[in-house]
């Protein structure tokens, strides 16, 4: 019983652990994108959404690009750890220049998303991943 406690093997459980992962952070992003594509224009509009090269425009369609874009290749594990990529820049800068002023509540939850873009960035995608099933065909 304390083998199988203590147990730091990875393995299958390892790689459902990394589904999880994925899929939480994917369809629980795709949530802040959705939104983000139904109201583009009014939230560019707005002048609340930070001027990233001097547009708020630019600024919005590079965080619809992570936050939908990339979270849907994340769900299917497909280039997953290039995808992790936009996603952990856009984390930052919401955690450090949108919310730079704001209390560390604010700046939480995309702090929490930068983490679980950084253990899927480090970590890979697991066996259950478009990534794996298109690694071992390249492989032989």
């Amino acid at each position: 019983m304390l083998k199988t406690i203590f147990n730091t093997r990875t393995g299958s459980h390892t790689d459902l652990g990394l589904l999880v992962l994925r899929i939480a952070a994917g369809s629980m992003m795709l949530t802040h994108g959705i939104p983000k594509i139904i109201n583009f224009s009014a939230i560019a509009a707005s002048g609340k959404f930070p001027a990233v090269l001097g547009s708020s425009e630019f600024g919005l369609s590079l965080a619809i690009f992570a936050e939908a874009g990339m979270s849907l290749m994340l769900l299917a594990g497909f280039l997953s750890r290039m995808s992790t990529i936009p996603l952990i820049v856009t984390m930052l800068v919401a955690a450090f220049y949108a919310h730079a002023g704001d209390p560390f509540s604010s700046k939480e939850p995309a702090l929490m998303y930068l983490s679980m873009y950084l253990t899927i960035l480090l970590a890979g995608p697991g066996r259950f991943s478009a990534d794996y099933y298109i690694g071992k065909k390249l492989q032989g």
